[in-house]
């Protein structure tokens, strides 16, 4: 009798797991062979570059200076305008919500080869001012390669509908004002959220407005004066923004403010030491140990 509360039990533990899903996991074959044999080249290549560090060592070769707590990137960020800032965030995610998502939504039903042609037109409309800034920046190799993107996608490109360039290998490298003014020294300056455009800061808010200017002063084919610069302008955004995949308050995380403010503008930082081309781990002296 002691067999039956056994049994309805587990009976009872199979109806419970009748009602799960079973998933039976197939184990990979064993190799022992290969693996034997991949471990001996893994441990070759660790004994092989252990040898050469201490050949390089012995040899007095340059060694690389270590790393230290000064070499890691701070995570603070100048913030005077935070308040203003947050409620441009919050700002931003809102109309992206109720205007900017549904209509790009919209865009992104249209006929690929459409949508890929007001893309690549409004691309090369940008190499106007990638011309002038190259050509303000100091260089002139790239203003010329932007000239010729312009002049290639403009012409066999129908006005700039097909990327004629890039297929060609002319990749397309564009530029701002605001890349300009770092070229000059002018430094990033305090973080701005721009309403509408997103994260930016007062340099790049001044490029910006550089960045409008240049095509009005040009106004290729009177584009971008009249009534037409708006809905130009209104098409470039909706492009834009559907070409874009970031989605506001999709990380999950309560501080997505302080993580785009912090990317955004160490990614500026990077770019301007690129430009400049500074090294970031600068070496100490020979006959200064690291860290003094």
């Amino acid at each position: 009798m002691r067999i039956v509360p056994v049994v309805v039990a587990f009976a009872l533990t199979l109806g419970g797991c009748a009602s799960q899903e079973f998933v039976v996991h197939q184990l990979p074959p064993e190799t022992p062979a290969a693996d034997n044999a991949a471990a001996i080249t893994r441990a070759e290549a660790l004994a092989n570059d252990k040898q050469e560090a201490k050949s390089e060592q012995q040899s007095g070769g340059e060694q690389a200076p270590p790393l230290t707590s000064a070499d890691a990137p701070s995570m603070r960020t100048y913030d005077p305008w935070e308040r203003f800032n947050r409620f441009n965030y919050r700002f931003n995610a809102r109309f992206d919500e109720a205007v900017f998502l549904p209509v790009s939504n919209g865009y992104r039903r249209l006929p690929p080869p459409i949508r890929s042609g007001v893309h690549n037109f409004f691309g090369n409309l940008s190499e106007i001012g990638s011309i002038i800034n190259y050509t303000l920046q100091g260089r002139l190799r790239r203003g010329v390669r932007s000239l010729g993107r312009f002049a290639i996608n403009s012409t066999i490109g129908i006005g700039g509908l097909f990327d004629v360039a890039t297929k060609i290998h002319w990749a397309n490298a564009p530029t701002g004002f605001g890349t300009t003014l770092s070229k000059w020294g002018m430094h990033p300056g305090p973080y701005l959220v721009i309403p509408i455009l997103g994260p930016s800061t007062l340099r790049e808010g001044i490029g910006l407005l550089g960045d409008y200017g240049a095509p009005y002063g040009v106004n290729i084919a009177n584009l971008y004066r009249g009534d037409q610069s708006w809905g130009l302008g209104v098409a470039d955004a909706v492009d834009t923004r559907a070409n874009s995949k970031f989605r506001y308050y999709s990380s999950g995380s309560p501080f997505e403010y302080d993580d785009i403010r912090f990317l955004y503008v160490r990614k500026l930082l990077l770019e301007d030491e690129g430009l400049h081309k500074k090294d970031p781990r600068k070496r100490p002296p020979p006959d200064v140990p690291a860290g003094q």
